[in-house]
């Protein structure tokens, strides 16, 4: 039988905003290839202002936007989710801003999070307590 954890005491699961993930991923990509956001986002279609706000996590791309913006960089989509899979598995820590990181691991955190365990509205599908 599983361990009993007094309620309230639930581990805490802590998940960062896709939006945050595919960003840092983009912006990671495009430094990597020594680009400008002016170069990419002529590439791909879309101003700027809107790729900037895509990298910083700040905009939540459509899928046709999204696929626009890895294309310019010469990924695919699926490439595009390997790299964020790789992100958050494989080194378990994600730089998403200079000076913030998100600790996958710890939970410990300077950058915006969602705490799944914490929501109770019922629209994140976290974990499920039930007391006996």
């Amino acid at each position: 039988m599983g361990e009993v954890l007094p309620l309230g005491t639930r581990p805490r699961t802590i998940e960062p905003l896709l939006r945050h993930v595919v960003g840092h991923v983009l912006r990671t990509t495009r430094t990597d290839q020594d680009r400008t956001l002016a170069d990419v986002a002529a590439v791909a279609g879309v101003s700027v202002q809107y790729l900037s706000e895509i990298e910083r996590g700040r905009k939540e791309p459509s899928s046709e936007v999204l696929a626009a913006v890895a294309g310019a960089l010469g990924l695919r989509l699926v490439d595009l989710a390997a790299r964020i899979h790789h992100d958050l598995t494989a080194r378990g820590r994600l730089d998403l801003t200079a000076d913030r990181h998100l600790d996958l691991t710890s939970g410990t955190s300077g950058a915006p999070v969602r705490d799944v365990a914490g929501d109770r509205s019922g629209a994140w599908g976290g974990p499920v307590l039930l007391a006996a």
